[in-house]
């Protein structure tokens, strides 16, 4: 009777743990033991359209590899719900458990999974500074049992292209979230000097509440906003209010940035770097160890410009520009 009562207390414990880890999902192959196929576990710090596009693009590039969930995968993954003891928690879980990979979703999962475990092997995704994050010694040689791709945009092509665009700007105003990947803004203030930039005049804000403000305080003292990923949605919309109001052209390295407003960008697609994660699972799958793999830059940009936001303001984007955009707003 113990053991019977024992057996029913760890199974109701296992759900409710379930339950408290939010978003989840299970595929395991009908009539297959556990391990028969291999077990891809995949931690996601919180459900956000971008992390639930990689995260579906890793599962889609897996079923193209032929590692197909509910068939030839055993597939699972949980949400930490943007808690940090919760991605711990859930890190903890699948160490113990033994998959042949787990998949990190976003810096803060990635280094709860690295602190769980050194065996296992660990791939992350859009992970903008992995060696600042002490995830791995260096690009080339991550020297653990973890690798993954980053998604950290190509700064030298984004000032690159305001230049084209406004050759005459001259001091360029960055705002960025708390929440940002400070390593962009860092390698802005090391690339603009370059770029024919004189000066970068950067605030940081730690809530939407301060961005309106942030932004009009630099107004008269730059020649155009820049605003650096902004996962949380921080910043993008407030600059552009005040560089609509302002008549101060905006650029971001957001994936929607220019359909939002600004004047145009270099941007990725989340889904494209969950297919490139996959890739590197399914190489792991097939015996590749973490450690050998160097970690990867999303490898697919997209130019995307708004000619109606920038002739709002009096701005008239190159034709050269135009042409080679991959979209255009109007």
């Amino acid at each position: 009777m113990f053991l019977v009562n024992y057996v029913r207390f760890v199974s109701l414990l296992l759900i409710g743990l379930t339950v408290a880890l939010g978003g989840c999902e299970h595929t395991v192959p009908a009539g297959t033991g556990f391990d028969e196929v291999p077990f891809v576990a995949v931690t996601q710090i919180v459900e956000h359209p971008a992390w639930n596009a990689v995260r579906e693009g890793i599962k889609d590039e897996l079923a193209a590899a032929g590692y197909v969930a509910g068939d030839s995968l055993r597939w699972e993954w949980l949400s930490a719900q943007n808690n940090p003891a919760t991605a711990a928690r859930i890190a903890d879980k699948y160490a113990s458990a033994r998959p042949n990979v787990i998949v990190a979703i976003a810096p803060l999962s990635a280094q709860s999974a690295a602190a769980a475990t050194q065996r296992t092997p660990v791939i992350f995704a859009a992970v903008s500074d992995p060696v600042g994050t002490q995830l791995v010694k260096n690009i080339d040689n991550p020297g653990k049992n973890i690798s993954g791709v980053r998604d950290l945009t190509s700064i030298d092509r984004q000032l690159a292209l305001i230049k084209e665009i406004l050759p005459e700007v001259s001091t360029l105003g960055v705002i960025y979230s708390v929440d940002s990947p400070h390593i962009e803004v860092d390698l802005i203030k090391t690339q603009a000097p370059l770029q024919g930039f004189t000066e970068v005049r950067e605030i940081e804000v730690f809530s939407p509440a301060e961005v309106e403000s942030a932004a009009r305080s630099l107004v008269g003292s730059v020649d155009a906003f820049y605003v650096p990923q902004d996962k949380a949605g921080l910043t993008l919309e407030a600059v552009l209010q005040v560089g609509q109001d302002e008549n101060v052209p905006v650029f971001s390295s957001d994936t929607e940035a220019a359909q939002k407003g600004a004047i145009a960008s270099f941007s990725f697609s989340y889904y494209d770097i969950g297919r490139q994660t996959g890739a590197m699972v399914a190489k792991v799958l097939k015996g590749n160890r973490p450690e050998d793999i160097p970690v990867e830059f999303a490898d697919v940009e997209q130019l995307s410009v708004n000619r109606a936001a920038a002739a709002a303001i009096g701005v008239a984007i190159p034709w050269a520009v135009v042409e080679r955009a991959d979209r255009v707003f109007e």
